[in-house]
């Protein structure tokens, strides 16, 4: 029996801003040649690399006392993982949460929720361990400037992006998107993962 691929530490960053009929949030479609997800539509976002693990942020991540219960990681993986999110959604759509300095992004995790956790299931031969981060860009002016890694970005409101080819997971997410309040914070974290190939969700209340 072959022993299952251990999932790389991964994350992605919702983009979401309010409108008058509910959120829009920034998907692009992954391009041909990803050997993951090719041709779906995703939230930007990728890998850990090593430097997302010493990057001295511009202001950290703002921890809600209940995520470790759903999640239980060190606060320094976590904060390598928020900035991950933030350097992949830069470097995938243009848009700097955070002063750029000399070509190089300063991330400000201020204003990141934590959203979600996913794992791939055990028989993918590609598998990550995916946090999700949601930001609010409401009223913030945004110009998208793809590199290629996402095409076709644009907000979408989430009834639209539903119909979009998806992934089981990006579905989930913007089913929960669409039942957040006008603050646009989660009431309640999931845990995604798979048994036998089959979806499985933990959820946890906050604290």
């Amino acid at each position: 029996m072959t022993r299952p691929v251990t999932p790389k530490q991964a994350a992605s960053l919702i983009l979401v801003r309010r409108a008058a009929d509910g959120p829009e949030v920034l998907l692009g479609r992954r391009a041909g040649r990803h050997r993951f997800l090719p041709d779906m539509y995703a939230f930007p976002g990728g890998r850990v690399d090593a430097t997302d693990r010493s990057e001295i942020t511009l202001k950290p991540l703002t921890l809600n006392n209940n995520i470790f219960s759903v999640d239980p990681i060190d606060e320094h993986d976590l904060q390598a993982l928020a900035v991950a999110a933030v350097r992949e959604t830069w470097e995938e759509t243009g848009i700097a949460l955070g002063p750029v300095e000399n070509g190089r992004l300063r991330p400000d995790l201020s204003g990141l929720r934590y959203f979600c956790r996913a794992i791939t299931p055990a028989e993918s031969p590609i598998r990550f361990d995916a946090r999700f981060f949601l930001q609010d860009l409401t009223g913030r002016e945004v110009e998208l400037r793809g590199s290629g890694e996402l095409l076709d970005l644009a907000f979408r409101p989430v009834e639209q992006a539903l119909r979009l080819p998806l992934a089981d997971i990006t579905e989930f997410v913007l089913s929960q998107i669409a039942q957040l309040g006008p603050d646009l914070t989660p009431k309640r974290l999931a845990f995604w993962r798979y048994r036998r190939g089959k979806p499985m969700i933990r959820w946890e209340n906050p604290a």
